[in-house]
């Protein structure tokens, strides 16, 4: 039986860093216990991108691991999850996971997701995308990951920047039947693409 209480939350170094941020704090008010491995590169980009320092950006996870420690819990696949969430994901590290090579906890924790069966969801940030980013993304949709873009739901009508972040989070957390109040529904919370 699986643990349905945690995931883990892998974070590259693509520009984006806040998806991974949001993700924690939504798992965090989810009652969801998070396992976050984030890349040399990710800690890099969380300077460029947001205000926040190397400690507070950790302190959002419940457990911490260090990209080299493959003997982390995670790399097991007999450590129950959820699967895993990778906000941002990197074409770098979507292609290693693909090549089934892992080099990292990141990436060897994806791999173990994927033999287990587990849901593997890619924010993939990209673009333009060119064939061998095409043909990757088909091969790891053929092993069972996910392929999520955040992408703006301007039928939500966003209001602010964090409006378009909370919407992408919260349809990449619907894929683990996760449900977070920001996120806006067609249907439901909009009529007809109205507040």
């Amino acid at each position: 039986m699986v643990k349905s209480d945690r995931l883990i939350v892998g974070v590259s170094g693509a520009s984006g860093i806040i998806y991974g941020i949001r993700a924690l704090e939504a798992l965090r008010a989810l009652g969801i216990e998070t396992h976050m491995v984030a890349s040399k590169a990710a800690e890099m980009t969380l300077r460029y991108e947001t205000g926040l320092s190397i400690p507070d950006f950790r302190a959002g996870a419940d457990h911490v691991y260090k990209m080299p420690d493959v003997g982390a819990p995670i790399a097991s696949g007999s450590f129950q999850t959820r699967g895993m969430l990778i906000a941002p994901c990197s074409v770098r590290t979507m292609s290693e996971i693909a090549s089934g090579v892992t080099s990292s906890l990141l990436t060897r924790a994806a791999d173990v997701v994927l033999k287990e069966r587990r849901r593997l969801v890619l924010m993939l940030r990209e673009t333009p995308l060119h064939l061998g980013h095409l043909r990757t993304m088909t091969s790891l949709t053929e092993m069972g990951a996910i392929i999520c873009p955040p992408m703006p739901a301007f039928y939500a009508k966003p209001e602010t920047i964090d409006d378009l972040i909370d919407q992408s989070v919260g349809r990449a957390l619907d894929l683990f039947d996760l449900d977070w109040t920001p996120t806006r529904r067609w249907g439901e919370d909009l009529e007809g693409g109205r507040r």
